[in-house]
């Protein structure tokens, strides 16, 4: 007897693209197959869907606490239910940032019964801990180690290159770095600290320099401590050049934003809602950035979700903070690249599920494989939808992506075999699970 069985839908299985129920018992994959629904205590009728592994997004920021943000894990944590997210990483910088087992602890108290997706927490890496992430990495609940070479939102940096080569030979764990190098950052701020400075200087003074610099920095010293390095959200197309030279030690990650809006437009558009660290750039670097999902160089996408209010988008840049909501939209923008032929479905199961799980030795995520848990995103490639602000969960009550019309769209989110949102509904309650590391 099955809990539920998922039937008639068109997977995405480790076999291809195929016509296979999905048995689902104890919060596992049970059976592939054509399977008899009356050996189900539930069924989902999923005709005309396709049925995904969980999407995985491992590059979040909730933020909690600190409200003013306008967020936390119940509202982050609904909107990824939402938007067809099963399990999140999140991200250090925080108030007070999560830099010792205590803060990471506290963290995973704080989502028990909050949480609606399964979760892990990064610890950010300071001067003062070093010496203690090796060691730490490999608590429960733990991503892993988030490093920040160039200021960003938060207070968390290592910019100088002894701390970095002792943070990187200190561990063994594949390590995420935001790659912006801070001397150059400082010394560019005077073109943005001027009374006429507008959003469209955000890429000027953080110019594609300011992250090849660092992104070089980093693949010398990490291939010299022999350490695996995950860089984040990848913007241009000289970053990729130098990255194709290090595939022994890095990983690459870009984001949905990235690959979706081009300077000048989006700032003409949005003004500070379309501020985020690095930058939106020109269609150049997006188009490289699409040649680099298309030739195999992006091994994962995470929508950098980090929301801010209306009240503090509303500053006068660049007094405005850098960031804007993503994982609610992470699966309808990829979606509709995929129906218009940007990449394949395949490739987006690989980038947001198979792409995560093996970078990061998850355990038990990011394929429809027997013994694998019960994470399904079921998507209707033909539905056509509009995102709105009035769609997105998260408590900043907005979207960069308000009134933009996409084919393909989240019905179904299934977590460890528990429907977690239908047709635009959460169900139940808040169940999300600390994730599982191999080796940790």
């Amino acid at each position: 007897m099955f809990d539920l069985i998922v039937k008639g839908g068109i997977a995405v299985t480790p076999n291809g693209t195929e016509a296979v129920d999905i048995g689902l018992k104890d919060g596992r994959i049970a059976a592939l197959g054509s399977l008899d629904v009356s050996k189900a205590q539930q069924t989902i009728d999923a005709k005309g869907l396709h049925v995904l592994p969980g999407v995985i997004d491992s590059q979040v920021h909730f933020r909690e606490p600190g409200a003013e943000h306008k967020e936390d894990l119940s509202t982050g944590t609904a909107g990824a239910a939402l938007g067809g997210v099963t399990a999140i990483f999140d991200m250090p910088n925080t108030k007070p940032s999560t830099t010792t087992p205590e803060a990471l602890a506290d963290k995973l108290a704080r989502a028990k019964g909050r949480a609606w997706v399964d979760h892990a927490f990064y610890l950010g890496a300071c001067a003062e801990n070093v010496d203690q992430l090796g060691e730490w990495e490999r608590l429960p609940g733990c991503a892993g180690v988030k490093l920040f070479m160039g200021s960003s939102t938060g207070t968390l940096l290592v910019d100088d290159a002894e701390t970095l080569l002792r943070v990187l030979k200190g561990g063994s764990r594949r390590m995420a770095v935001h790659a912006e190098d801070e001397a150059r950052l400082k010394e560019r701020r005077p073109l943005v600290d001027v009374p006429s400075a507008s959003p469209a200087l955000h890429p000027v003074w953080r110019d594609e320099e300011t992250a090849l610099l660092a992104t070089k920095r980093l693949l010398d010293q990490a291939r010299t401590a022999n350490r695996r390095v995950h860089v984040l959200h990848i913007t241009t197309a000289e970053e990729l050049e130098s990255l194709a030279q290090y595939r022994d030690v890095a990983s690459v990650e870009v984001t949905p934003q990235h690959l979706t809006l081009a300077a000048p437009e989006c700032y003409e558009r949005l003004g500070t809602y379309a501020q985020m660290n690095p930058p939106i750039r020109g269609e150049r670097h997006r188009e490289a950035l699409w040649a680099a999902v298309r030739q195999g160089l992006v091994d994962c996408l995470g929508s950098d979700h980090a929301p801010h209010s209306h009240e503090e988008k509303g500053q006068p840049y660049p007094k405005s903070p850098s960031g804007m909501p993503g994982v609610q939209t992470l699966v309808p923008l990829m979606l509709d690249h995929v129906n218009a032929g940007r990449l394949s479905l395949e490739r987006f199961v690989d980038l947001t599920s198979a792409g995560p799980a093996r970078l990061f030795n998850l355990v038990g995520k990011g394929r429809i494989a027997l013994g694998y848990d019960g994470d399904l995103t079921l998507v209707d490639m033909k539905a056509r939808r509009t995102i709105t602000h009035q769609w997105i969960a998260s408590r900043c009550g907005w979207t960069p992506f308000d009134g933009m019309s996409v084919t393909g769209w989240p019905m179904a989110t299934l977590i460890r075999g528990r429907v977690v949102m239908y047709e635009g509904q959460l169900q139940g309650t808040p169940e999300g699970q600390p994730l599982r590391f191999a080796g940790c």
